[in-house]
């Protein structure tokens, strides 16, 4: 949120706020609880779910703000524009509010910037998988910080990001667009994001309250069944810390039903949970259509004012991207009594305060940020790199990798020569510039093939694309194998191509029927590996795919979530030696499609067993990573016993005993020996990235908070119950290096969740 102002500057927002209420009338009121999205043009493509049936033509934006507006759908983020320009105008639309409504309201503008700022020459980062598998929320927040000044400079005042989605079935498009299947690492994550984000100014809004991404069939708008344990302990608790201990300001419901209530109509998540338990004071906006979405999705309400009247009284205070629902339809409802304009007051109290915040509503309110704009200046794009390098993902490698600098080289695969394989549907590159043939990326991005003759000037690259990624054309396979088999080594680059609602193969509305890579790109592995030539298989995906043979065929593995402008660079340097992998998985995975839904945070049921001949278990496990040099571990300790409700203290010492400089990721986890309710057989509690020098040793000390043990009991109160719990250090989810037991003791700790710590973590170094 903005920073904090003299208690003068809050008393005097704060009674402009009471004032500007009293004199409003229903209008002005309902105007404010709304968004605009302007210059959207149904022949130029769909960004959002059902646009084309919910939106309507083009409006003028003086008639449409006749009584004011509460928000500005994004105005850099929908079509290719100027920044300069676009900024005057947007300016300009906010005099003309001060100016030419009764109260002079400005209106708050928001974007949305997952992988940054979606706005056409704006730096592109990585999807946040790859944020996952950097397991750094250090440098995370840092991108935040400089995806939120991006956004100030251009008068921007609210993000659409980041997703908190724990990620529960591979097969759901939208896999791209989260951190993690483990929820305290999203946790982690995103809170540095938001922290980032706020520390600019501008709001930071967190995606999708709650359960979307534990979907039927990992359908994309499809119901969810979970149980109240299941969306407490996991699908919950990443909003949780966002909120409470990051202090995030915006909230963005889920447009899940899950058992069989809508969320936007679900007053037991949007208000009992998030502000009566949580304590969130920030302002809860719909998802796109999401209130619409009640009547001609879920079929709950009979209309659209029947559709506000529910998404209101839950706790949607604004409706986004405009105001199908809660302009003539919420008035109409308020004349016929069938909602009372309290609820309205309230909503728009909430509006109100968060614009005197940002200062809005000050008689000295500039609308035009000063000085010059660069969107993708060169810290930027340095801090682009830095993310990219550090989630690069070495799965496998039989010491073909690092690459020789010379002899020849055989690049092939349909990611392998493709600019768009580097970025998320969220991106512009993905997200719009599809719909405006011939316009460029407005940033420089080189392809990986790009990158790697400029990597290997000694060698000599030949190419070929073998196969698109979801064509199934198998013509060019064969030319690409007789190429493969007469060079020195492979590099074959294969995945995804990001899109929206079916044009893709990953991302919002592109849903996977199987976990088999697209179209024919097995059948091209399966002929480039048959020619024996050491082959390096390089993954450019959304998602984790099951691909098992080629984790046990290839001479090496690396997986790359789209990794963003200079993530060719980045995996180029991996290849080449010059950066040392340190990526960590952030999903499993899978062995076949069959498995899913998965997660490791599975209790003992869950597993392998006699009764089935199905074994569930990944090829790869959650938090796998290699490395070109090695790590040992000595001297675990853990306090043998703790009172529960107390933390638990342990330590370990982590050396690098390899030849070269690395970063290893140390991984803290607990397993409940006996509980009232089934527990996972493993859950992480604590992770350290460290860097450390050949020969170098620290001692990684986590403080672990009752917070972390605590789990949703039979009575449906969060408990910390006696008994041993078991403490581990682990390279993987199922890579055990040492473990010991902890006994927690007294009387079962009835947590309250008060506590907004998480696990603190010291490191020192050691002789």
């Amino acid at each position: 949120m903005p920073a904090r102002v003299e208690p003068e500057t809050a008393g005097r927002r704060s009674r402009r706020v009471e004032e500007l209420l009293a004199e409003m009338t229903l209008g002005e009121k309902l105007a404010q609880l709304v968004g605009v999205w302007l210059n959207v043009n149904r022949d130029e493509g769909v960004v959002a779910p059902l646009q084309d049936a919910m939106q309507g033509e083009d409006v003028e934006f003086e008639a449409f703000a006749k009584d004011g507006v509460g928000q500005i759908t994004r105005h850099f983020g929908t079509r290719p524009v100027d920044p300069e320009w676009a900024r005057s105008a947007l300016a300009g639309r906010q005099r003309w509010l001060r100016e030419n409504t009764r109260l002079g309201i400005p209106a708050l503008a928001h974007e949305e910037c997952l992988t940054g700022l979606a706005a056409w020459r704006a730096t592109t980062y990585p999807v946040p998988p790859a944020w996952g598998a950097s397991f750094d929320p250090v440098l995370v927040e840092e991108m935040g910080r400089r995806i939120g000044a991006s956004m100030r400079s251009l008068g921007v005042h609210q993000g659409l990001a980041p997703v908190l989605d724990v990620i529960r079935d591979q097969r759901w498009g939208r896999v791209e667009e989260c951190i993690s299947e483990d929820p305290y690492e999203v946790a982690t994550i995103a809170a540095a994001y938001v922290r980032g984000v706020q520390s600019t100014g501008v709001i930071a809004t967190l995606k999708h309250f709650v359960g979307y991404s534990n979907s039927r069939a990992g359908r994309n708008l499809a119901p969810v069944h979970a149980g109240p344990r299941e969306v407490a302990d996991t699908l919950l608790f990443p909003f949780e810390v966002a909120v409470r201990d990051a202090g995030a300001g915006s909230v963005m419901n889920s447009y899940a039903e899950i058992d069989g209530i809508p969320v936007a109509a679900d007053a037991h998540y949007l208000t009992e949970i998030l502000r009566e338990r949580w304590g969130f004071d920030g302002t809860v906006v719909a998802d796109y259509f999401a209130v619409a979405f009640l009547h001609t999705l879920h079929a709950v309400a009979a209309d659209a004012g029947d559709a506000a009247v529910q998404a209101l009284t839950a706790g949607i205070d604004v409706e986004l991207p405009t105001g199908v629902t809660y302009l003539e339809p919420l008035r109409e409802a308020v004349a016929a009594g069938r909602i009372d304009e309290s609820l309205i007051d309230r909503a728009l109290r909430r509006v109100l305060r968060q614009k005197a915040d940002l200062g809005l509503l000050d008689d000295d309110y500039d609308p035009e940020p000063q000085g010059p704009i660069d969107l993708d200046e060169p810290a930027a794009r340095e801090l682009a790199r830095r993310l990219a390098e550090e989630s690069v993902i070495l799965l496998a490698n039989d010491g073909v990798l690092p690459l020789a600098r010379g002899g020849k080289v055989a690049v092939v695969g349909p990611n392998a020569d493709d600019v768009a394989a580097l970025f998320g549907c969220y991106s512009f590159v993905q997200h719009v510039l599809p719909h405006f043939p011939g316009v460029e990326t407005g940033i420089a991005a080189p392809t990986l093939l790009e990158a790697l003759r400029a990597e290997l000037p000694g060698a000599e690259i030949v190419t070929a694309k073998g196969t698109g990624v979801d064509d199934g054309d198998r013509t060019g396979i064969p030319a690409a194998a007789r190429l493969a088999a007469g060079s020195d080594v492979t590099v074959l680059v294969l995945g995804d191509r990001s899109g929206l609602f079916g044009r893709g193969t990953s991302g919002e509305g592109c849903d996977a029927e199987s976990l088999d890579l697209p179209g024919a790109q097995r059948e091209l592995a399966e002929a480039v590996l048959a020619t024996g030539t050491p082959t390096v298989v390089v993954l450019m995906t959304g998602r984790a795919y099951a691909v098992p043979a080629i984790i046990e065929d290839a001479a090496a593995v690396v997986q790359a979530y789209f990794p963003g402008e200079e993530g060719a660079g980045a995996i180029a340097r991996v290849l080449s030696g010059a950066v040392n992998p340190s990526g960590r998985l952030p999903m499993s995975m899978p062995r076949a499609t069959a498995g899913q839904p998965y997660s490791y945070l599975h209790p003992k049921l869950g597993g392998a067993g006699s009764v089935s001949n199905l074994d569930p278990a990944p090829v790869l496990a959650f938090g796998h990573g290699l490395s070109y040099t090695r790590f040992g571990y000595t001297g675990l300790t853990v306090e043998p016993e703790v009172r529960a409700g107390e933390p638990v203290r342990c330590s370990v010492v982590v050396r690098n005993t390899g030849e070269r400089a690395g970063a290893e990721v140390v991984q803290l986890y607990v397993s409940d020996r006996i509980a009232s309710v089934t527990r996972p057989l493993a859950q992480l509690v604590g992770y350290a990235r460290v860097e450390l020098e050949p020969g170098q040793s620290v001692r990684v000390a986590f403080d672990v908070p009752a917070r972390l043990l605590s789990f949703t009991g039979r009575d449906g109160r969060r408990v910390v119950e006696p008994g041993e719990v078991g403490v581990s250090v682990r390279r993987s989810a199922a890579d055990v290096v040492d473990e010991r037991t902890v006994t927690l003791t007294g009387p079962a700790y009835a947590f309250t969740g008060d506590e907004r710590r998480l696990t603190d973590v010291t490191i020192e170094d050691h002789d």
